[in-house]
């Protein structure tokens, strides 16, 4: 089975201070398989962040290739590569970047209303996944009226509203309390699962790690195998 995801050589090179060439990536191999919950762990500093980046489309490899459902992103014009991301893949990071202007309901709708999909239709898709990570009472809140994570997980229902290929997620849990990080950990495997979507999340939490299909490590700009994750006590 070919991979919804797939990095090849990855290969990511900042310049520093001095100017001196700093490697983070340094050949980075990754296939995601459409609704495999893979998990990526290590070190602060290790490149973890940076690799999501690059899956995502957020930032270019300084060599190497990323493809989506077969599509290299090299190959894609600006206006190609920006539907991409909107509409194929959802991200997920530590601080929920919800739109305090405007309640769930409207964030959750805004990537259908820029993909120009008509308001009825973004609308019910979004209060839809609302009720699916159990805010179904809250649509009409705005981000300052509910708790860290209510936000959060109105920053999945936004992240998922598209049905994109792909979820990536950064620290997703990292500015919750225990209680809260649990039930978003419960959410992302049922979701990814029930809706097919490749889940790939970078983290330090050993509970979210041990709910993974396949936890790999960074280190040394490579991804290795990691042996199993227990969750804490």
């Amino acid at each position: 089975m070919s991979a919804i995801l797939e990095g090849v050589g990855l290969r990511k090179v900042y310049r520093g201070g001095d100017g001196a060439p700093i490697e983070v990536l340094a050949g980075v191999d990754l296939a995601v398989q459409r609704g495999e919950f893979v998990a990526i762990v290590g070190a602060s500093g290790a490149g973890k962040s940076t690799l999501l980046h690059l899956l995502g489309a957020l930032d270019t490899p300084t060599a190497g290739t990323v493809m989506l459902a077969g599509e290299a992103y090299a190959e894609q014009t600006p206006e190609r590569l920006a539907a991409i991301r909107n509409r194929q893949i959802g991200f997920v990071f530590q601080f929920h970047h919800l739109l305090r202007e405007f309640n769930a309901l409207e964030n959750v709708m805004m990537p259908l209303m820029i993909a120009g999909v008509p308001p009825e239709t973004a609308r019910s898709r979004a209060q839809e996944l609302l009720a699916s990570v159990g805010l179904a009472g809250r649509m009409t809140h705005r981000p300052a009226a509910l708790s860290g994570g209510e936000q959060q997980r109105v920053a999945v229902a936004r992240a998922l509203v598209a049905d994109p290929l792909v979820l990536l997620a950064d620290e997703p849990s990292g500015n919750l309390d225990y209680h809260n990080s649990e039930l978003l950990h419960d959410l992302f495997a049922s979701l990814a699962r029930q809706l097919e979507t490749a889940l790939v999340v970078v983290t330090h939490n050993r509970s979210l790690a041990a709910r993974a299909d396949r936890v790999l490590a960074m280190e040394h700009g490579q991804l290795v195998p990691h042996p199993g994750v227990e969750a804490m006590p």
